[in-house]
């Protein structure tokens, strides 16, 4: 195949896929932008026009004050970081230890662990658990939560990643005289960075935007997340779109400004996980 052919046929892909995201992708983003500019009265409508009257500054202004946004970032940033620290230092040790082991137990307890991911999540068994060790709303059990229900993904992806990996290099640090911790430190740990880099962002996006336990496990104004909106709620004028698009916005910003700074990262961990494994 020629040169200009397979040039063709990459243009041809790359304009494919450009038309596909328009409708999935660009217009719930110009729909959601251009809402949060509008007065209530203009975003009720649900229209993709310019915004006749402007109010963005009052919108934006109005979520921040009076919708507690400085007050969620905090909680969100706080209950967000080291739950999935904990998921990634965990998930990279049971991983670990599935991969190398040969032990019925251990594969029962990895596919237990894995079929986590399509399970649906039990709330009232949850909240009845969580009631009984006296973490019923607080932060601790709603982190508990979190990271019991993220675990498995960075256990399939860093299982399957591991038995790709030859012994030889545990095998020498044993020699040597390495503890488990010390070859899980200094060894394993190191080479599963690009792999739990990539389940960091999927972990980032999906603690992020939690709302379905931040809802049930977690009381008060002054422990809410961003996910719990403020302004989503019915009134006698009918709910203020443009204040829970301008939410939104908000809320999705932070995850906006961290995929821009570690993009790079991230397709260098990508890319870097294919080849090793």
């Amino acid at each position: 195949m020629s040169t200009i052919a397979v040039r063709t046929r990459g243009v041809a892909r790359y304009v494919g896929l450009t038309l596909f995201a328009i409708p999935w992708i660009l217009v719930p983003f110009w729909l959601l932008i251009v809402n949060s500019l509008k007065t209530q009265g203009d975003a009720s409508v649900l229209s993709m026009s310019w915004p006749k009257h402007w109010s963005a500054g009052a919108n934006y202004h109005t979520v921040i004050d009076k919708g507690s946004y400085l007050t969620g970032l905090r909680n969100s940033a706080l209950l967000a970081v080291p739950t999935i620290l904990a998921v990634l230092l965990l998930g990279s040790m049971a991983a670990w230890a599935y991969a190398r082991s040969d032990s019925r137990t251990l594969r029962f307890a990895y596919y237990t662990s894995a079929l986590s991911i399509v399970l649906p999540p039990a709330i009232i068994p949850t909240i009845y658990v969580l009631t009984q060790l006296g973490l019923n709303g607080s932060r601790l059990g709603y982190m508990l939560v979190i990271a019991g229900t993220r675990l498995g993904v960075v256990i399939f992806l860093a299982t399957g990643f591991v038995r790709t990996l030859p012994h030889d290099f545990e095998e020498a640090a044993q020699l040597d005289g390495a503890n488990k911790w010390q070859i899980y430190w200094r060894i394993v740990l190191p080479v599963l960075t690009p792999v739990l880099f990539t389940g960091a962002v999927m972990l980032i996006i999906s603690v992020w935007n939690d709302f379905y336990f931040a809802l049930f496990l977690l009381r008060g104004s002054q422990a809410a997340t961003l996910t719990l909106y403020s302004f989503a709620s019915s009134s006698t004028h009918g709910v203020s779109w443009n204040l829970v698009f301008a939410h939104v916005v908000l809320t999705s910003l932070p995850l906006v400004l961290v995929y821009l700074v570690l993009q790079r990262r991230v397709l260098a961990g990508l890319t870097e996980g294919g080849v090793t494994g």
